[in-house]
């Protein structure tokens, strides 16, 4: 397991400039090291928009905090993320416009290489002291949100990522407590 933190987390504005990002965790993709293979995110979203490019990347994003965002997908979709813990999924490349239901909001997302892996995003959620493993076939990434949370005896920094490559831990959470979990499965070479 590794233990990332704010120290090591990378704010940086959005490709298209329209906002704020705070990276997490960036994977460099193997055949082409200045595109990432894996990324995982938070972004601090004030106002509507369009959203970012990223042609071969396919992205899942959930409402970490706020009343939700409208997005309109150029391929005729829409999706609607009004209820915390919610993940719409889409590709990179497709235009999306984003309208906010509410004030501003916190997302988190993941993106994945659509040539490198596939992966799956979601909010877990606890309401008391619970004790629980997590285990990673390939890759897993924990982001521990809110709450008290222990791990192999020592206690973890608030706010901070979790990484478990073909691994497992067993975590303690003291009281309520959420995270995101994204698990990411790299395609056969």
């Amino acid at each position: 397991m590794q233990i990332y933190t704010i120290d090591d987390f990378q704010a940086m504005p959005w490709a298209n400039g329209g906002g704020r990002t705070l990276q997490l965790f960036r994977l460099p993709h193997p055949q082409r090291p200045e595109a990432f293979a894996l990324r995982f995110s938070i972004a601090e979203v004030a106002q509507g928009g369009p959203f970012s490019h990223f042609p071969g990347v396919d992205r899942q994003l959930g409402l970490l905090e706020g009343e939700g965002m409208a997005l309109n997908l150029a391929d005729g979709r829409s999706l609607t993320l009004d209820q915390l813990g919610q993940v719409a999924a889409f590709e990179g490349e497709v235009g999306v416009a984003c309208r906010l239901l509410g004030g501003p909001l916190r997302d988190c997302n993941l993106m994945l290489a659509r040539d490198w892996g596939q992966g799956d995003l979601k909010r877990m959620a606890w309401e008391m002291d619970e004790t629980w493993t997590l285990s990673a076939d390939d890759l897993a990434l924990l982001y521990l949100q809110q709450g008290r949370w222990q791990a192999e005896g020592q206690t973890l920094p608030g706010g901070c990522l979790l990484l478990l490559e073909r691994d497992a831990i067993t975590l303690r959470v003291d009281g309520p407590a959420v995270a995101w979990l994204a698990r990411v499965t790299r395609l056969p070479t």
